[in-house]
């Protein structure tokens, strides 16, 4: 059958995906990201100058980064070159970058996008650097984890993130719309079956069109689905909420308060549903960190290293054993004694930093790496506090014009109580070493 196909000059091809059918041909039917490509939007002010400028571009699955990437390298005339991390090595990159500099002596420009670009280590990463700066490539990455912590600085300063947003409902089902028209033929769902199925999707353009796909394989002639119905047939159950909305800030609000108010019970009862709901458990996992750092500080300090090895154990366990990581992590801080001196003393250094940014330290305690600075008295009557008795020397290490400060005030409880017996006992000695005592 294959060589009668081959000799009437036909080819036999599997029948493409409805969401790459349905792939946008220029930036204007992009959904869902009208802060990026809407007629103000980022991008759109970008490609008013012909160029754009390398970018990473970040926001969970199905929101259209790698749709946005093939249509910027059409908008500026780069040649689209697309690879995975996963799949890539430094050898591969290499002879990317040998292609794109053959390109580039054509007057050819490259446009090399990187999916899953938080999956190359720091070398992989590293090698982006030249490239970049010497404009052999425009780099295009996308990720679905935060940049700040998953990629290098030095590749971030080089590039401009770009956020992409989980999908609204109204977006979701502008997409259902459009696969209709393509398919000619309604979604078999009754309206409360569809408003389930957008909240299925969970802000995901792509899950939207393919969770369509299974639904129009599974109904029968004439059959329309039902809520129940539906959830039954696609073996998939509608998140409890939509993370793009209020329900999303508010159980995170709520599992924040109750770890604040000390209830392990409603700290269980709020992460469950979070989790339950199809909440990332990496967006839980932060938060959690945040709460140690943020509301125990260092009454314990065991909870932001507790609050990291459980972050970690779900990385090793995956989903669902690595839950339970989490949760023990949870009822750990709502059990913890609680302290905000931490995070007081950061805002309050913070302010008067930038109030007082351009005061110059005391020379005692600058280095005196040349003569003339030695000459000039830098270092001159600094004590090496291991010297001195007790290991403390009381000096002074703020600006003379500011004077001594007092940003952290530990509470007495948890182990802030053993830090502030440490402060008041170490005040005492800088008295009597200052003269004051």
């Amino acid at each position: 059958m294959s060589d009668l196909f081959a000799a009437a000059g036909l080819e036999r091809q599997a029948p493409r995906p409805l969401a790459d059918r349905l792939r946008p041909k220029q930036l204007a039917d992009v959904v869902g990201q009208d802060h990026l490509v809407g007629p103000d939007g980022t991008l759109t002010r970008m490609l008013r100058s012909g160029t754009v400028g390398s970018l990473v571009l970040w926001g969970p699955p199905g929101t259209g980064k790698t749709t946005v990437a093939r249509l910027l390298a059409g908008a500026t005339d780069l040649a689209f070159e697309q690879v995975s991390a996963i799949h890539t090595g430094v050898a591969d990159l290499k002879k990317l970058f040998d292609g794109a500099r053959g390109r580039r002596a054509m007057g050819k420009g490259t446009l090399l996008f990187v999916d899953e670009i938080h999956r190359f280590n720091k070398a992989q990463q590293d090698s982006f650097l030249p490239v970049m700066e010497d404009g052999t490539v425009t780099l295009v990455g996308a990720t679905t984890e935060n940049p700040s912590f998953e990629l290098n600085a030095a590749l971030l300063s080089r590039a401009q993130v770009l956020v992409f947003r989980p999908l609204g409902a109204e977006a979701i089902d502008s997409l259902l719309r459009r696969a209709e028209a393509a398919e000619k033929r309604p979604l078999p769902l009754d309206e409360t079956a569809r408003a389930v199925l957008v909240r299925m999707a969970d802000g995901d353009g792509r899950a939207s069109l393919t969770l369509a796909e299974e639904v129009w394989r599974a109904a029968g002639p004439g059959e329309v689905f039902d809520a129940e119905r539906l959830q039954a047939v696609l073996q998939r159950r509608a998140p409890i909420y939509d993370k793009s909305e209020d329900g999303h800030y508010n159980l995170i609000s709520a599992l924040h308060k109750s770890v604040r108010g000390s209830d392990p019970d409603a700290t269980l009862y709020y992460l469950c549903r979070m989790l339950d709901a199809g909440e990332d458990p990496l967006f839980v996992a932060r938060r959690l960190v945040r709460m140690a750092v943020e509301d125990i500080g260092l009454a314990d300090p065991q909870a932001l290293v507790i609050c990291n090895a459980a972050r970690d154990a779900y990385h090793f366990l995956g989903s669902p054993e690595g839950e339970l990581a989490l949760a023990q992590a949870a009822i750990y801080l709502a059990t913890a004694p609680k302290s905000n001196a931490a995070y007081l003393a950061y805002k309050s250094a913070l302010r008067t930093a930038r109030e007082n940014g351009s005061l110059v330290p005391p020379r005692t305690i600058l280095n005196a790496p040349t003569r003339l600075m030695k000459q000039e008295g830098y270092g001159a009557g600094y004590r090496y506090d291991h010297d001195e008795p007790d290991a403390f020397s009381g000096q002074d290490y703020f600006p003379e014009a500011l004077g001594r400060q007092n940003f952290y005030r530990p509470t007495p409880r948890g182990f802030e109580r053993i830090l502030g017996e440490r402060l008041d006992r170490w005040a005492q000695l800088r008295r009597e070493r200052q003269g004051r005592g």
